[in-house]
């Protein structure tokens, strides 16, 4: 099992800045991809960005250059540094990890932008 300890969530401001970050544990032999992805209220969850074992990088088109994702595979940990955020940022942000075969999901973190 993996377990997955989000942190970093809350209320800011639109144009302000947040650092969500992502700390895996448990049996953890090798993290193949790291990532996040959120879920606003009545809509489905949607890739923000993910970043595999080689440091490569993916992210949402209408989220690139404002998102940065970054992992420390010593530490098994992903960070989201988000920059200036909108109102439409808003959801809850969901951790994500791929372990060969196996996904796993964080519990969620609320980021709210307020305008």
């Amino acid at each position: 099992q993996v377990q997955l300890v989000e942190s970093g969530g809350g209320l800011v401001q639109a144009g302000e800045s947040l650092r969500l970050s992502c700390a895996a544990s448990g049996s953890i032999f090798s993290i193949n991809v790291m990532g996040w992805y959120r879920q606003a209220p009545g809509k489905q969850r949607e890739l923000v960005a993910t970043i595999p074992s080689d440091g490569s990088t993916n992210y949402a088109y209408s989220l690139k250059g404002r998102f940065t994702i970054s992992r420390d595979n010593a530490k098994n940990t992903v960070d989201l540094q988000m920059n200036s955020l909108k109102p439409e940022d808003t959801a809850v942000y969901y951790c994500y990890v791929r372990v060969r075969a196996y996904s796993y999901w964080g519990q969620g973190t609320q980021v709210t932008v307020s305008s």
